[in-house]
């Protein structure tokens, strides 16, 4: 079997989950998340433990990422997932309106990226953007959709990237 699929999912205190048939829904202090579960995987309950299960040997794989997702949904509704994005480069700034995410990124027009729901974005500074929400799959397509105004190039290093984001740089052409 799966590695992954053989970990047991424990809930923390405030998580409910119901199963109904193959739908799976998640509440927690920070939301609620749903998930169809694939034909040939159950969901078991044994004393508060859940623990995921193929119907045959074949669907191991499927078991041990519908496991992480139903794990990814607990904690998201549990404890939020963060993505942190910086903005590199002389005159680069952001700045939030409501729902909105207003850019000023080196181009001749102001970028906005309106949040879709259940996603916060925050800025901290005029440099930093702090993306979160419950759902792990969203923030992370939120964050990638903003890096992709301005990806950082490798000559100067200038554009948005990811706080934890290494950028190799390139040594410029020599005459």
């Amino acid at each position: 079997m799966s590695r992954v699929a053989k970990n047991p999912i424990t809930l923390p205190s405030g998580v409910d989950i119901n199963i109904s048939g193959s739908k799976v829904n998640i509440k927690g202090p920070k939301g609620n998340l749903a998930l169809d579960l694939h034909p040939s995987i159950t969901l078991d309950e044994n004393d508060g433990v859940y623990m995921v299960k193929p119907d045959s040997d074949k669907n191991l794989a499927m078991a041990g990422t519908f496991r992480a997702l139903i794990g990814n949904m607990v904690v998201g509704v549990s404890e939020g997932f963060q993505k942190k994005l910086q903005l590199v480069g002389v005159g680069y700034r952001a700045q939030v309106q409501g729902k909105s995410l207003n850019l000023a990124l080196g181009f001749s027009h102001p970028v906005k990226h309106e949040a879709p729901e259940g996603i916060t974005i925050e800025t901290p500074s005029q440099t930093e953007i702090i993306i979160s929400g419950c759902d792990k799959q969203r923030v992370g397509q939120v964050a990638a959709e903003i890096r992709s105004y301005r990806p950082p190039e490798p000559y100067k290093g200038k554009g948005v990237r990811y706080a934890d984001e290494r950028v190799v740089r390139k040594e410029a052409k020599k005459a």
